[in-house]
């Protein structure tokens, strides 16, 4: 199986890729309404793990400077990730990304929105290596799009690798967790996520 070709997320060239997509068809009458509500939900990171339910990771929003925020999200963020099982000695137990471009288009009677994310350091500790199970290279793409009747929401990860520049431990931990993701255990979390964003 080929990873799906789509405008703004990334080419797959090495490693492992997913595509995990749920959609809602709705009239015709209502689907701008809904759209609208499912923007507002993927702009809402620190909400998604409610929209998931409990087997789901955790996500919290950090500003550019590491801060806590509750906003619409902005390149330069980050999101700070709590997966179900062991977490980094890295990061004090939880996995960091780093959101590297986020994208609107809409052509006739299709529009979307894309939040690409890309593995990153605890914003915390500048110094600090990768706290991520995948290496810089990878990324998370998360996105919403309405055609028609309509409602999708799909997470593409590309280009995903286990990151060995850690500590022992992290490496075991992180090879373990990106084995897992490789072979569809990632794939499972990703579609509590948009299973999630469309349960309203």
């Amino acid at each position: 199986m080929k990873p799906k070709q789509i405008p703004g997320v990334p080419a797959q060239k090495s490693g492992g890729f997913h595509d995990t997509e749920s959609k809602k068809q709705y009239k015709a009458t209502e689907i701008n309404a809904k759209f609208e509500i499912l923007k507002k939900r993927l702009f809402s990171i620190n909400k998604w793990k409610d929209y998931c339910g409990k087997a789901s990771s955790e996500f919290k929003h950090f500003s550019e400077s590491g801060q806590p925020v509750n906003r619409t999200p902005q390149r330069g963020d980050f999101i700070r990730i709590g997966i179900p099982g062991p977490g980094t000695k890295e990061a004090n137990g939880y996995d960091w990304v780093e959101i590297t471009n986020i994208a609107h288009r809409q052509i006739d009677n299709y529009e979307s929105y894309l939040i690409t994310c890309r593995p990153s350091k605890d914003p915390n500790q500048p110094k600090g290596r990768i706290a991520h199970f995948y290496r810089v290279s990878a990324t998370s793409n998360i996105m919403i799009a309405k055609e028609g009747d309509l409602l999708k929401a799909g997470v593409y990860g590309r280009n995903e690798k286990p990151n060995f520049n850690a500590g022992f431990l992290d490496k075991i931990r992180n090879f373990m967790i990106a084995i897992g993701g490789m072979l569809g255990i990632a794939k499972i979390q990703w579609k509590l996520l948009t299973d999630g964003l469309l349960d309203f």
